[in-house]
């Protein structure tokens, strides 16, 4: 009896073992860009050389060489809100992965029950009791289910790309805040630089105020002359009252930024900052894979591949060994005797036949997901190669837009001394002064602007490359 008993479990485990091998679950392959439509070639990345070693390589700390500006960005990275958060979502997914893991496991209760019950006259016991029945338990119950097609793998690797992609997630809000506190501190130093041009200005029309007085009182110019001369200081005035509230705004955004209240922020100056790393891409699709929104949207889409795969095990019947146990005795001195010992053992083969459609719906469902997670991979491609189109172009569009507004600069602030000196010698009205002076002040303003934006196209550039994570 004993013998029949092994041979039949043995040839149960055999059949287990050859059906694992009849797996149903499709593996995954990363789509290649091709088969999503998108053609690298027009990428628009051919203004700017490449190379085999893109930028985003590149550590954050050299790229930016402005020490105070890594001291802030090292304590954003540690303070700031937005990273923390994402810290805590790789720790819940993480867990959700070693729960994964654990699914081939078999699971194990222990159970310790009593049970006393009141007997009627007639029942089928009151022959053996007088009216009571108690009776005491001690079991344990041992259940395993056989991974027969896949289910419990491919939900293994559902939490597991679920887990990468958090960690995909995280690494793209620390491209985002290095960039983000890069960004704010250099249109800090273009405020800066601007409120001193316009600091000067508002000293150099106040001059111009008291010497076109003195030449009205010498007949030279009309009171015209003075009072536009008095609106061109009030004017420079009420830009330098913008660009103070425009400074104040940016220094809280920082403060937000790296995780403090709002403060005064110390910073350098704008003359200082020279990034000097070779603009190189490296090749489209490296281009693309090392963007940690990129690489999400992939995770998510994997995600939805595996979960496909578990929808579509539940069309097949699962196979279940269980097994419990113990100690079972009417009297609590009798239960840990060998005569209260019991086992049993079931194998269970379900297969589902009608249940209202769930299955199905659960499948369709998954399959409608899996598309929409291949449509987000596809569109953060797209966006991807838009962004460092975009930044690349912005680049070279501020480069050569310095030239001009630097050329632009010189011949106003050249027009502002020759106005002067005819002014002086009586061959220019004072109007021509006037003009020139607003010119060469919006011409210099515009000059640390075109700067600036230099500076951010860099920032953007490195941040569509998917540079700062690594």
């Amino acid at each position: 009896m004993k013998k029949s008993i092994v041979i039949k479990f043995s040839v149960l485990l055999f059949t287990i073992f050859m059906l694992q091998s009849c797996f149903v679950a499709k593996e995954y392959k990363k789509p290649k860009v091709s088969a999503l439509n998108i053609d690298e070639a027009n990428f628009r990345t051919d203004n700017i050389s490449q190379d085999s070693l893109t930028m985003a390589a590149i550590s954050w700390r050299d790229l930016f060489t402005d020490a105070v500006l890594t001291q802030y960005i090292d304590k954003g990275l540690t303070n700031n809100n937005d990273i923390r958060i994402a810290l805590q979502q790789i720790i819940a997914a993480e867990a959700y992965f070693k729960q994964g893991k654990a699914g081939y496991y078999p699971t194990f209760s222990v159970n310790a029950k009593y049970t006393h019950q009141e007997l009627g006259n007639n029942g089928q016991f009151s022959a053996f009791n007088s009216g009571a029945l108690d009776q005491f338990e001690l079991t344990g119950a041992l259940s395993w289910e056989a991974d027969v097609w896949g289910k419990i793998r491919s939900n293994k690797r559902a939490f597991q790309a679920s887990y990468l992609q958090t960690v995909a997630a995280h690494q793209a809000v620390k491209t985002r805040l290095i960039a983000n506190i890069a960004s704010v501190y250099y249109q800090l130093l273009a405020v800066d630089e601007q409120i001193a041009i316009t600091k000067k200005t508002i000293l150099t029309r106040g001059n111009s105020l008291e010497t076109s007085k003195a030449l009205k009182e010498a007949g030279n110019v009309t009171e015209v002359s003075v009072k536009q001369t008095e609106a061109q200081l009030y004017t420079a005035q009420a830009i330098l009252v913008d660009l103070k509230n425009q400074s104040h705004n940016l220094e809280n955004t920082l403060s937000i930024l790296l995780g403090d209240m709002p403060r005064e922020i110390l910073r350098s100056k704008l003359s200082d900052q020279k990034i000097e790393t070779d603009l190189t891409l490296g090749v489209p699709a490296q281009l693309l894979s090392n963007r940690p929104d990129v690489m999400e949207a992939e995770f998510n889409l994997r995600n939805a591949f595996e979960l496909t795969n578990v929808a579509k095990s539940n069309f097949y019947p699962s196979l279940t060994l269980s097994a419990n146990g113990g100690f079972q005795s009417l009297d609590f001195d009798e239960l840990f005797n060998s005569n209260s010992l019991f086992a049993n053992l079931i194998a269970g083969l379900t297969q589902p036949i009608l249940n209202g459609r769930k299955i199905k719906t659960q499948y369709e469902v998954s399959k409608a997901q899996q598309e929409q997670a291949r449509l987000n991979f596809k569109q953060s491609l797209l966006v991807a190669s838009k962004e460092v189109s975009d930044a690349m172009f912005a680049y070279n569009s501020a480069s050569e837009k310095i030239e001009i507004k630097q050329k632009e600069f010189n011949a106003y602030d050249l027009a502002t001394s020759y106005s002067q000196e005819l002014l002086n010698n009586g061959l220019a009205n004072y109007l021509e002064v006037l003009r020139a002076e607003e010119n060469a002040l919006n011409s210099s303003l515009d000059l640390v602007n075109a700067k600036n934006s230099q500076l951010q196209s860099i920032i953007d550039l490195y941040q569509a490359l998917g540079g700062g994570w690594k």
